[in-house]
C-alpha cells in the first residue's frame, strides 16, 4: 500500500489548505512498506523536473513496459511520474525517440529497449549539464546538474577520444579515468572549452 507524506520546506507556518498556498514549495513523500518510492518538489502542485533529457528518459522508461495505445494515455502515464507535458511537446519527443506507432500503439523503435536510441551530441550535453571539471593525476572529477551524469557519462564513452578511457558516473558527478596525468589535462581543456 502507498502512502504520500506532504511536507511545506518553510516548518515555520503550520499546513493550510492548497489554495492558500500557492507560494509555498512542497516535498512529497511516497513510500510503500516504509520504503521511500519517489521524492517530488514542487510548486503549486507542478514539479520542477520538467527537463527534456529526464521526461524522454521517462517515456522510455513507460514504453520498456509495453505499447502505449494513443499520446493521451502516455500524458497520463508521464503525469502520474511527475512531468505535465503538453501535445507538442510530446510529438516533438516522439519524433526525437524515434519511436513507432503500431496497430497497439507506441512502441521503441526495433522493438528494443531503447538501446538503438543516440544521445545528443557530447557537446550539447556538456554545455547544458556539466557545471564543473576538476582533474586529480590521471583523473578527471566532472560535476553536473543533479540527475545528469549518466546521459553526459554515456554521450562521454561513445567518443572516440583516446584520451578518455572509461567514466563511471553517480547522480551529479562523474569519474573520467584518463591514461596519464598529461591526457588528463588535455581532456579537462576540452571539456572547459564545449563550456564556453
Amino acid at each position: 500500500m502507498f502512502f504520500g507524506l506532504r511536507i511545506p520546506t518553510r516548518l515555520d507556518r503550520p499546513l493550510r489548505p492548497p489554495e492558500e498556498t500557492a507560494g509555498d514549495i512542497f516535498l512529497d513523500i511516497w513510500a510503500q512498506d516504509l520504503k521511500i518510492e519517489k521524492i517530488f518538489i514542487h510548486k503549486r502542485e507542478y514539479l520542477f523536473i520538467m527537463n527534456k533529457t529526464l521526461r524522454q528518459r521517462a517515456v522510455l522508461d513507460v514504453l520498456k513496459h509495453g505499447s502505449v495505445a494513443s499520446q493521451e494515455d502516455l500524458q497520463r502515464h508521464l503525469r502520474r511520474r511527475g512531468f505535465k507535458v503538453g501535445q507538442a511537446t510530446l510529438s516533438r519527443d516522439i519524433r526525437d525517440l524515434n519511436l513507432s506507432k503500431t496497430s497497439q500503439g507506441y512502441s521503441l523503435p526495433h522493438g528494443d529497449n531503447g538501446m538503438g536510441i543516440a544521445l545528443p551530441p557530447v557537446s550539447r550535453l556538456v554545455r547544458e549539464f556539466v557545471l564543473d571539471v576538476r582533474s586529480a593525476q590521471n583523473l578527471l572529477v566532472v560535476k553536473t546538474i543533479v540527475g545528469s551524469a549518466q546521459p553526459v557519462a554515456a554521450a562521454l564513452d561513445e567518443t572516440d577520444w583516446p584520451e578518455l578511457v572509461g567514466t563511471l558516473a553517480g547522480d551529479d558527478t562523474i569519474l573520467i579515468v584518463c591514461p596519464d596525468k598529461d591526457e588528463a589535462r588535455g581532456l579537462a581543456d576540452r571539456i572547459q572549452e564545449m563550456l564556453s
